[in-house]
């Protein structure tokens, strides 16, 4: 029953900005974390970035750090990706996820228990 639905992605020229969403609804469930992954065609998927959600704590992956920013609405049980200074190797359908307790490496996309159906994100050049 739970649900986390991303939105926000299109199509951008490169050094521009997006800013992803993802909401959560239907079960209520104690949360830990929440992160971001991306996949390209052909590619296996990537740690972006992520959060935990009481103290806000937020961790990156090297080739996004500096330029994306992920923070959460704990009221509006939403997670956001402000993307800056995007690239064409930032193309990729962009999932985001949810962990109950701490587990696993965040940066593992098998430590996360629930996950959105993700959202296209095409930078041009």
């Amino acid at each position: 029953q739970v649900q986390l639905v991303e939105s926000g992605g299109g199509l951008v020229q490169a050094g521009g900005s997006l800013r992803l969403s993802c909401a959560a609804s239907g079960r209520t469930f104690s949360r830990y974390g929440m992160g971001w992954f991306r996949q390209a065609p052909g590619k296996e998927r990537e740690f972006v970035a992520a959060i935990t959600w009481i103290g806000g704590s937020t961790y990156y992956g090297d080739s996004v750090k500096g330029r994306f920013t992920c923070s959460r609405d704990s009221a509006k049980n939403t997670l956001y990706l402000q993307m800056n200074t995007l690239k064409p190797e930032d193309t990729a359908v962009y999932y985001c996820a949810a962990v109950a307790q701490p587990r696993g490496v965040f940066t593992t996309a098998a430590s996360y228990d629930y996950w959105g159906q993700g959202t296209q994100v095409t930078v041009s050049s």
